[in-house]
């Protein structure tokens, strides 16, 4: 693939258009391509930016009229200037204010859109794994078979639990890729419904997205630990998913607990 095609592909894969194959030859190549897998990231901040559709803050009446007040009378004699000085440095400041919470508001906005572009990045993911040979890489009930598997292939161990005893069998587990970075998938069941776990080292600062969303009638739950970004995806009640997430934390929290 070469990166003209990828460029050309890479607005209709982030639309959800291209065919499963295309879409899975694209995230081969953006593992493999930090150039690629940097364009692709420029791709969903400038869409999370457009999306954000954060409001221009203008500057009040009140504030224009003191301005251009002191504008003219910086226009006059150079005694009317001394005098006017302070006027007019007193509004450029509160001008210069304005700009300073101005910024600080887009940059709030462009957290969240980024937030909201990594919620949709997840949920595509989920919805991508249902189609016919995309669920999992590794099919093993087995914790101590799918965990191993991923050695090599990330940068990182990810824990795997099975919960077969509380009604959350294993079904297996496959690498993805979100936010930036490859990524594991833990795949679980309960009854007729599947669940994706994506989980990735945590990083200072925000982790992106909402604690909790519901998208095309998906639940996506979200939470960091010490370790790691979590998100859970599932079509699942949502009152099972949070069960579900609450014995993936007690896992983690006795993972972490020394032993005496």
């Amino acid at each position: 693939m070469t990166h003209p095609v990828l460029e050309a592909q890479l607005d209709a894969y982030l639309d959800g258009e291209l065919t499963a194959d295309d879409a899975r030859e694209l995230e081969a190549h953006l593992v493999q391509c930090p150039d690629c897998a940097g364009f692709r990231d420029e791709r969903i901040a400038l869409r999370a930016a457009i999306a954000a559709h954060v409001p221009a803050l203008q500057a009040s009446d009140a504030l224009r009229q003191r301005v251009r007040a002191a504008l003219r009378v910086a226009g006059g004699t150079r005694s009317r200037r001394r005098i006017a000085a302070p006027v007019v440095w007193r509004s450029l400041a509160l001008a210069a204010s304005l700009a300073v919470v101005a910024v600080g508001s887009w940059r709030l906005a462009l957290q969240r859109a980024a937030g909201g572009a990594l919620t949709d990045q997840v949920l595509a993911s989920h919805v991508r794994s249902l189609m016919p040979g995309h669920l999992t890489d590794v099919v093993s009930s087995d914790q101590h078979t799918v965990k191993p598997w991923f050695n090599g292939k990330l940068d990182f161990s990810p824990p795997v639990y099975d919960f077969s005893g509380r009604g959350f069998p294993l079904v297996g587990g496959r690498l993805d890729y979100l936010n930036g970075r490859p990524v594991a998938a833990l795949v679980y069941g309960r009854r007729q419904h599947l669940i994706n776990v994506f989980l990735w080292p945590a990083v200072q600062g925000p982790a992106g997205g909402p604690p909790a969303a519901t998208r095309q009638g998906y639940h996506l739950l979200h939470w960091t630990t010490r370790e790691y970004a979590y998100w859970v995806v599932s079509d699942l009640g949502i009152s099972e998913l949070r069960d579900f997430a609450a014995l993936l934390a007690r896992g983690d929290s006795a993972a972490a607990t020394p032993a005496r």
